[in-house]
């Protein structure tokens, strides 16, 4: 069966598509749209801003000149323009990368650009820049593809009962009615969700030139930290045993992107 074909059967199956020039994956929920992007990505930014305030308050914010901030920054400074891929909104976000103080093994990128990293993370895990491209590329897809926006709708969705589902779906009066709410920090994500960030954070990755077999060896270090203790990042997102097969399923899609811009010239 033709490449082409069998791509286009994938997509309309709603499944990830292997390209000749990456990792594609299927149109995100329409679920989605019942929560406005502009007013979350806001109540993002503003969570975010209180988060960096509470950290300063505690001499817990990385200053800009700290040598991890401009690690992670530059990290990001190669991967966000290869973003507008999966969301052509990020064109528009205010990007921003931040350090935290802290032991908890986290981090996360909030809808509109909003990334932050805790120093645990980085210290516990000793992570390489290609493992530490892993982590914010999985974070950064999880606002690309609008995961908590789509979480937002259906957990109001869940609250108001199916007898409106018809009307909010197909007649769309109630589209962006649903009033927002909630901790964006402490959102978790589906299972999907989670595989999903991690195919759109591989080919993320790749493109910017950041090794994707890293994610093998990122899981196999969560994995191991947290047979000592319970990791916080872990409680957001699930490791899972078929996590680091699905991403070794992957690499045969993203390995030449990587290849391609390691290249000089």
């Amino acid at each position: 069966m033709p490449r082409v074909l069998i791509a286009l059967l994938a997509f309309a199956a709603g499944l990830p598509v292997l390209a000749a020039d990456g990792v594609q994956i299927g149109e995100p929920s329409a679920m989605r749209n019942l929560v406005p992007a502009g007013a979350l990505e806001k109540q993002a930014a503003q969570q975010y801003g209180e988060l960096k305030r509470q950290a300063a308050s505690k001499q817990a914010l990385a200053p800009d000149d700290h040598p991890q901030v401009k690690r992670l920054r530059a990290i990001a400074a190669r991967m966000i323009p290869f973003a507008g891929r999966f969301n052509p909104r990020a064109g528009q976000w205010q990007w921003e990368v931040n350090l935290i103080g802290s032991k908890q093994i986290n981090a996360f990128c909030m809808p509109g650009g909003k990334i932050a990293f805790y120093t645990g993370i980085l210290d516990t895990l000793k992570l390489t820049d290609d493992e530490a491209a892993m982590v914010m590329g999985h974070e950064i897809a999880h606002a690309l593809r609008e995961h908590a926006r789509e979480r937002m709708a259906k957990n109001q969705m869940t609250q108001l009962g199916a007898t409106l589902l018809g009307e909010l779906v197909g007649g769309g009066r109630y589209t962006g009615a649903f009033q927002l709410g909630g901790n964006l920090l402490s959102m978790k994500f589906s299972r999907d969700d989670e595989s999903e960030a991690d195919v759109a954070g591989l080919d993320l990755a790749a493109r910017a030139g950041f090794d994707p077999r890293a994610g093998v060896s990122l899981w196999q270090k969560m994995t191991a930290a947290n047979s000592r203790a319970p990791l916080e990042f872990l409680s957001t997102h699930p490791a899972g045993e078929n996590r680091i097969r699905e991403i070794e399923r992957q690499l045969p899609a993203v390995m030449p992107l990587y290849e391609k811009a390691r290249k000089p010239g």
